[in-house]
């Protein structure tokens, strides 16, 4: 039985950044580990990738030959995946034995709540491979200083993870940025947890701009 995590969420969420980290720290603790980038268009790759989709189809090359922008590109690759799942499975065996998985994935946000071929193609591993898997969806921790905003990201989450059909962990990516966007509402509790939403009402209408919610850095 092989483990492992789905790592999405929006583009620049932070997903290539965290599965570095996360390779480095679970080689850290002895572990064995193999990232697998799964996005057409990450094409500066900071760890060192056990599988890459640029193998099979190459976002630029799509782009270019069906006259298509990213997000159809995007669309095309991961459809051109789910065709030809036998060369992933096939590149993913000599890992099963003894490797901890890290997905990368895209970050087209469509591919996790309204298309299929990503989905499918993670059920199909899941199937054949014998899989166990959880999806981590990354946030970016500056959306908690809009309430409107954190809402959103509140909703794709839970549309997400209902489409996938998949343990499921939330990750407020780069906190340590989060007072350089202004000061929260609320305690970072209230955003972790998901606390009363019904207290976002009355700030839905400031700007988190403004001087009343601008952090004093000094």
């Amino acid at each position: 039985m092989v483990f492992g995590q789905v790592v999405i969420g929006p583009p620049g969420s932070g997903k290539t950044t965290y599965c570095n980290g996360m390779s480095q720290f679970l080689q850290l603790i002895g572990r064995k580990v193999a990232v697998i980038n799964l996005d057409p268009a990450n094409d500066a790759l900071p760890y060192e990738c056990a599988v890459n989709i640029e193998d099979l189809i190459k976002l630029s090359d799509v782009m270019i030959e069906h006259s298509l922008g990213p997000n159809g590109g995007l669309l095309y690759c991961m459809d051109y995946l789910e065709k030809n799942i036998d060369w992933l499975q096939t590149k993913l065996e000599p890992l099963l034995k003894d490797h901890y998985l890290l997905f990368d994935f895209p970050g087209q946000v469509e591919l996790f709540f309204l298309h299929s071929s990503a989905k499918t193609v993670i059920m199909k591993l899941i199937k054949k491979l014998d899989l166990r898997l959880a999806a981590v969806h990354l946030v970016d921790a500056h959306l908690c200083s809009d309430p409107g905003k954190y809402v959103s990201a509140l909703l794709l989450s839970l549309s997400t993870m209902l489409h996938l059909e998949l343990p499921h962990i939330n990750v407020l990516s780069k906190i340590d940025l989060i007072e350089s966007y202004g000061k929260l509402d609320f305690n970072l509790d209230f955003y972790t947890d998901v606390q009363d939403l019904s207290y976002l009402q009355y700030h839905l209408g400031e700007d988190p701009r403004s001087a009343k919610y601008r952090c004093d850095l000094y």
